[in-house]
């Protein structure tokens, strides 16, 4: 007597965010162009900011290829693949998309790309590591405080090196005119000190050792969590790749 076969599995379903037919949600479809996170992206729609072939888009749509997205009535470019640098950022470069007094910025150094912008900033007199993207769900990752990501920055100071005792009050905190604010490690060396900060205020890293009598002459950001700025020079970037997104904590 033959043994009973056992019943076959059924298949798994299909993904619900895509459908042989090529339709997406329509907060991926716009995430995948640059114009938001996915979690922004839902925000528009409900704010009634998004019409998918002239009607007001709902929030858990699906749309093809050939619909028609506006976004705050501008077209929204969907043929453009997500891309992503490392960059090098000069000082005296903004870290902007553009400037009204027609300083230089960020997106002169990068291939021109639909959508592509910085992620966060460095201040004008700052140089270093910056990522720039055209995906919104990585720049959501990045930029929310929630994620506390790892920004190292080398710091040269007028004074020279810093202190043991400065370093430590550095990372127990200090007040400043917008809140208490702390490094989240501190080590001197012989020009200064490397200060690891997990927020990104308005030149924070400057005015916490101003604070402490400390007039920074340069700043440069090393490391963003455990990517490194490398080999790259003054200017230059380079294609982010899937290691790298490891690096970010970024499961792309």
């Amino acid at each position: 007597m033959s043994p009973k076969r056992r019943p076959r599995r059924a298949a798994s379903k299909p993904s619900q965010t895509s459908s042989p037919d090529g339709a997406v949600r329509l907060q991926k479809a716009l995430s995948a162009a640059g114009i938001a996170s996915r979690r922004k992206a839902e925000v528009l729609i409900q704010q009634g900011r998004v019409l998918v072939n002239g009607e007001r888009a709902s929030l858990g749509m699906k749309v093809l290829p050939s619909d028609a997205i506006l976004v705050d009535s501008h077209p929204v470019m969907r043929d453009v693949a997500q891309v992503s640098y490392a960059l090098y950022k000069p000082v005296g470069v903004l870290s902007s998309v553009g400037d009204d007094r027609g300083r230089p910025t960020v997106m002169e150094l990068v291939p021109p790309t639909k959508g592509l912008h910085p992620v966060g900033r460095l201040d004008l007199d700052s140089a270093g590591l910056l990522i720039m993207t055209n995906d919104g769900d990585l720049t959501m990752r990045l930029s929310h405080p929630r994620y506390q990501h790892e920004k190292t920055y080398r710091v040269t100071c007028r004074q020279g090196r810093v202190p043991v005792g400065v370093l430590r009050q550095l990372e127990r905190g200090i007040e400043l005119d917008d809140g208490p604010a702390n490094a989240k490690h501190a080590r001197p060396t012989s020009k200064g000190c490397v200060l690891v900060l997990t927020e990104g205020r308005n030149r924070q890293v400057r005015r916490m050792m101003a604070a402490l009598g400390f007039d920074v002459t340069e700043l440069l950001r090393t490391h963003i969590d455990k990517l490194a700025l490398g080999n790259l020079r003054p200017g230059e970037c380079r294609e982010l790749t899937q290691a790298d997104f490891i690096k970010l904590g970024y499961n792309k």
